[in-house]
């Protein structure tokens, strides 16, 4: 099948061609039609397959007659995260260039002039986080009575960023009559109730199982004997020194964690930039641009790069530990093998994560490779020697033991919190002395002998 047997105008397929496609994918040709009939779509598809420009260009071909009107925009689509939105916004830009149509983007990061200029001129596309819109309602910038469509995109990200009620409250201030398309990776029982509340019989589009990992992404574990994350660090690096990268992504379960990898990775002469969601949007939007351009070989993210993001050619993911929801998993190795392409994945795994892990395999339902690296285990013991701090206190303890057999039982017991104090503070204190502790001696201040 081709982009000509969907229905779509000669314009829009102008514009398709000119961006170098030519067949469909499967939740492509399957969706287009019905969107394009004005029916209620839930499409279900593994990321990278597709979906963004499944709603995208029949949108703009409904879109072609008719005129925005100011503050009302005709269509909305709303997107979890402010990538996510910049990513449709383009897939807009990129497909109606032979089109008329005016485009707003609201997200968060971005100061709420020019926004408010373009919502005053009029929209016939609306691309929104859940947060920035409201915040524009609230404002009395917005109104939502005119949305003729309405795209819920990621809405299984949408749950897990518990943006849920957000979703509610918008679609109780749009129109009862409107053509409602909403776009998943998975189905969960929370997005399926979604559907079911504010969708009119929909057609149910499922384009691949959920949860499948594509097979042109070759999966390995990297099993590690120790859970100190300098250990975890070094074997991150190795097992990137041992691939022939061109680029990649390395996904983190914390924010904290992306900062701190990305520092080691740098520190250690790889060419890697953190994204997360507490760096400034600008700052975000620059690294992305460098990571698609070629300019920067890693970029280190927590789970908001690992939805949705039209980011092609990813070579390697690599996973610093298993992510805590194991669709996720899914997602993050997503972003390579798109396309047709190959790529690799690495997850590292230490003990503590067993339970993730396991979590991950029964969720693909395969037997991953696990590979290993030459002399990384001595690397790794070398890195953890006995430290003095836990031999001197074994020493410290025997010796505070034997005393305290001469001592008595009221003396182990002022021993035993002085050990403790001990394992607190560190061995660096000098040794308690044997002798009665003199305080102020026969000496009592002035101020301490005033009544109260």
């Amino acid at each position: 099948m081709t982009f000509d047997q969907l229905g779509l105008s000669e314009p829009l397929l102008q514009a398709i061609t000119a961006a170098g496609y030519t067949e469909p994918t499967p939740i492509q040709s399957q969706a287009i039609p019905s969107v394009l009939s004005m029916n209620d779509v839930t499409g279900i598809a593994q990321t990278g397959t597709g979906k963004t420009a499944a709603f995208v260009l029949p949108m703009i071909d409904r879109l072609a007659s008719g005129r925005s009107r100011a503050r009302m925009p005709r269509s909305l689509v709303i997107a979890p995260t402010r990538e996510l939105a910049a990513q449709v916004a383009e897939n807009f830009e990129k497909y109606g260039v032979n089109h008329k149509l005016t485009m707003a983007l609201l997200i968060g990061g971005v100061s709420f002039g020019d926004q408010d200029k373009a919502l005053m001129q009029g929209v016939d596309v609306l691309i929104a986080t859940p947060g920035r819109l409201i915040d524009q309602f609230e404002r009395g910038k917005l109104l939502l009575t005119g949305v003729e469509m309405l795209v819920i995109d990621e809405a299984d990200r949408m749950l897990d960023m518990g943006f849920i009620p957000d979703i509610e409250r918008i679609c109780k201030l749009l129109p009862p009559r409107r053509q409602t398309l909403l776009f998943s990776a998975t189905m969960p029982p929370e997005i399926a109730k979604l559907a079911a509340q504010f969708q009119n019989d929909p057609k149910r589009i499922e384009a691949s199982r959920p949860a499948q990992t594509a097979d042109t992404i070759s999966q390995y574990v990297v099993q590690l004997k120790s859970n100190d994350h300098k250990a975890r660090r070094t074997a991150l690096r190795r097992v990137i020194e041992s691939c022939d990268v061109k680029n990649g992504i390395v996904f983190c379960n914390r924010k904290t964690e992306v900062d701190i990898v990305a520092k080691s990775l740098t520190k250690h002469g790889q060419d890697a930039a953190p994204i997360h969601g507490d760096l400034p949007q600008s700052y975000r939007t620059q690294t992305l641009e460098k990571f698609r351009s070629g300019d920067l070989k890693l970029l280190v993210a927590s789970d908001v790069a690992a939805r949705g993001l039209d980011i092609p050619d990813v070579g390697h993911v690599f996973n610093y530990s298993p992510p805590p929801n194991s669709d996720d998993y899914v997602h993050r190795i997503g972003r390579t093998g798109r396309a047709g392409r190959s790529g690799e994945s690495f997850t590292l795994v230490c003990p503590e994560d067993e339970k993730l892990w396991d979590a991950v395999k029964k969720r693909v339902q395969k037997e991953i490779e696990v590979y290993t690296l030459d002399g990384l285990d001595d690397e790794i013991a070398e890195l953890q020697p006995p430290s003095r701090s836990s031999s001197r206190s074994r020493s410290g303890r025997s010796d505070r033991s034997t005393n305290n057999n001469k001592r008595g039982n009221s003396e182990q017991t002022k021993s035993n919190r002085s050990r403790k104090s001990d394992d607190r503070q560190g061995d660096f204190l000098p040794p308690a002395p044997s002798g009665p502790v003199v305080g102020l001696g026969d000496h009592v201040p002035a101020f301490l002998q005033k009544s109260v």
